[in-house]
Order: C-alpha cells, then sequence, then structure tokens
C-alpha cells in the first residue's frame, strides 16, 4: 500500500531518500528547491514530487516527480500526477529525458508537450578552437565579484525577457551562487564596450564529476547580430578545455535554431531532451 504524503519541508531522513531515489532514476535532477513536497512512502520514500509555488516568468507553477525504478508500473506515478494536477494550476510539468512512461501518463490526463528543452554535449578531443573574434570597440574582461551583479543581470534581464526561468535572474541570485563552490569568477566572462558598459556574458560552471558547462550565455539585444554570442561561447569553451576536463555540456531550448546551428558547428550534438507539460 503506498501513502502519499505532502510536506512543506523534508526533513533529513526524507531528503536523504530522496537524494537516493533521484541517483537511482539516473536523470541527473538535483534536489529540487520548490516550497511543496508530495512522498510516495512504502516502507521508505519510492516516489517523489515536488512543486514550485513561485513558478516561471510566464505565472506557471512547475512541478517535477520520480518513482524509483523498482516501483514502476505500480500506478505511483499516476497518482503523484493526480494529487499534483488537484493541488497547482497553472502548471508545468517536466519529464527529464522526455520518458515514454510520462508521455503515457501526459496523455491520460488530458496534458500537452509545450517545450522542450535539449542538452547537447561533446567531447573534449585534441582540437583546439579558435580564437574568439570581437566587434570593433569591444573587448573581453572576467566578472568582478562586489562591481559587476547588477550590470550583468540588467543585461541578461534584458537577454532573457522571453524565457521562462533565466528571465528572473536577480541580484541575489548572483550573490548566491557566488557563495557555492562551483562558482568561479575566472570563468565568468564579460563583453564590455568601450566605456566598460556590459553587453554580453557566458557564465561557466564545472560540476564535481569534472564535466564543464556552458551556464549561460547572453548578449544584448542591442549588441546581437555581430558574433559576439559565437565569441563569448568561444572564449568559455577555450577555458573549460583549458582546465583539462574531459567534456562540456549545455542546455538550449528546441525552438532556438540559430544557438543550436552554432553549437553543432562548433562541435556539440544532442545527448538528450527535457520536456514540460501542460494542460
Amino acid at each position: 500500500m503506498t501513502e502519499l504524503v505532502w510536506r512543506p519541508t523534508l526533513s533529513e531522513l526524507e531528503t536523504a531518500q530522496v537524494r537516493e531515489l533521484l541517483v537511482s532514476d539516473e536523470a541527473g535532477i538535483d534536489l529540487p528547491s520548490g516550497d511543496v513536497h508530495l512522498l510516495a512512502v512504502q516502507d521508505g520514500v519510492v516516489g517523489y514530487a515536488n512543486i514550485d509555488t513561485a513558478g516561471d516568468q510566464l505565472g506557471n507553477q512547475v512541478a517535477e516527480l520520480v518513482v524509483h525504478p523498482g516501483f514502476r508500473r505500480q500506478g505511483i506515478g499516476e497518482q503523484l500526477l493526480t494529487a499534483v494536477l488537484e493541488r497547482a494550476d497553472p502548471l508545468r510539468i517536466w519529464s527529464h529525458r522526455d520518458h515514454p512512461g510520462a508521455a503515457r501518463l501526459a496523455e491520460k490526463h488530458g496534458l500537452r508537450r509545450v517545450r522542450e528543452l535539449h542538452r547537447m554535449g561533446m567531447d573534449f578531443g585534441a582540437g583546439e578552437f579558435a580564437e574568439p573574434r570581437l566587434p570593433e570597440g569591444v573587448r573581453l574582461r572576467t566578472f568582478v565579484p562586489g562591481q559587476d551583479e547588477e550590470a550583468m543581470v540588467a543585461v541578461n534581464a534584458r537577454a532573457f525577457s522571453w524565457h521562462p526561468e533565466q528571465g528572473g535572474l536577480t541580484v541575489d541570485d548572483v550573490l548566491g551562487a557566488e557563495k557555492e563552490g562551483w562558482f568561479d569568477p575566472a570563468g565568468f566572462f564579460l563583453a564590455v564596450d568601450s566605456r566598460d558598459r556590459i553587453i554580453g556574458y557566458h557564465w561557466t560552471k564545472v560540476h564535481p564529476d569534472s564535466t564543464g558547462e556552458v551556464y549561460v550565455v547572453g548578449v544584448d539585444p542591442d549588441a546581437q547580430g555581430g558574433g559576439l554570442g559565437k565569441a563569448l561561447t568561444l572564449a568559455g569553451l577555450r577555458h573549460l578545455r583549458g582546465l583539462g576536463l574531459p567534456r562540456v555540456i549545455l542546455y538550449v531550448e528546441s525552438d532556438n535554431a540559430p544557438a543550436i546551428a552554432v553549437y553543432r558547428r562548433l562541435g556539440f550534438g544532442l545527448l538528450d531532451a527535457g520536456v514540460q507539460y501542460a494542460r
């Protein structure tokens, strides 16, 4: 018998069990930071759902759910999904790795695919990346903590005004990231004009397994169209490769054809995709 339990916060034991569950799923999901948790319990946590009620920039609450591989095909996923749908609206639900079981559940409950996020990657080979070619009057420098947060966030807001998550980045978010172990200003590249005004950036990240990430590349709309995005991408890739990392990944919206074309020319290939469903 599976019991569903809602929690505003997780205990230390529950957090540990959820982390084990996420590892067993092999979907690469971190413990979500949302504020509503739903546990499916059978002598321990066998299923988990999370609702971020603050949601995205489009006004949707956002949910994730997962069932332990050893307890699938028992109706637990449908129990979790039904409970989440009853609690949150408007709602978008992630299916990480575009799982066919999730697609079947979504169809059964009248949900449709509204977004697809591609994860692309490549192994660093023996070749070199080209030197970035910057537009006239533009130079690159690295991020200075305590100085560049507000200007970088302002450019990000303009570059990602359309994006459900990235467009909502705040100065506090950046300050919080600066306290994380992975943060490295030497891998945070800023494109600045002759007056040192930020017009674009490439924020890189290194994961604990030594995988590099093109974390975010943003260019002010007024500076787009001159190859600045590609130059920033190259600067970050050269940095990550110089650290001796074996591979690099990135995430890109499936309908961002220009960016995908650039990444493919640089050597990236599709690894998998995540899908959001909505009513």
